[in-house]
């Protein structure tokens, strides 16, 4: 008799785990089914820190390290240009984006790279871009959409860099072109 009551007990304990194991399996699917977009905004931050062109991306849960991958390296804008490696790492917590690698951000003709985003408090309005040699602030507002990213040809970008020296050489010396 005790004997039926044994396996009764370890069929039901069987019988628990299997429930449990299958909850824990369905919220793994919901997770991962989440969108990287979806998954900013659920940590603190706004959706539009990454751009539309994310193809895929991975969350370790236990330690926060996450790598996006981009269809292909490209720049974004925003205040400024922002360039986008195909890869982009970094250690997503609540409100923040730290140790980030594949991200950097045009400052006075320089590319800087981006080691940290932070959103300390969101009703601020206000996200804080360190920038290794400074920490920028930034609205909020600038990040609400995932941006296109498009791709700079180097002719293009030589191209620009040259108009911008010379608007900036007639605003020097005083002179505007009245073309």
């Amino acid at each position: 008799m005790a004997n039926i009551h044994i396996i009764g007990c370890l069929l039901g304990l069987i019988g628990l785990a299997i429930v449990l194991s299958a909850a824990g399996a369905a919220g793994a699917a919901a997770a991962a089914g989440e969108s990287i977009h979806d998954l900013l905004r659920n940590h603190g931050l706004p959706a539009g820190l990454l751009p539309k062109s994310v193809t895929s991306f991975h969350l370790d849960r236990e330690s926060g390290l996450m790598e996006v991958h981009l269809d292909r390296p490209c720049y974004a804008k925003y205040d400024g240009f922002v360039f986008f490696n195909q890869t982009v790492r970094g250690n997503l917590s609540y409100g923040g984006l730290r140790d980030l690698i594949g991200l950097s951000q045009e400052e006075l003709f320089l590319w800087l790279p981006v080691k940290e985003i932070l959103v300390s408090d969101p009703s601020s309005g206000i996200i804080l871009f360190d920038i290794g040699v400074a920490h920028k602030q930034l609205s909020l507002s600038l990040f609400e959409s995932p941006p296109d990213c498009g791709v700079c040809r180097e002719e293009e970008g030589r191209g620009v860099i040259q108009k911008m020296r010379q608007g900036l050489s007639a605003k020097v010396i005083g002179f505007q072109d009245q073309r």
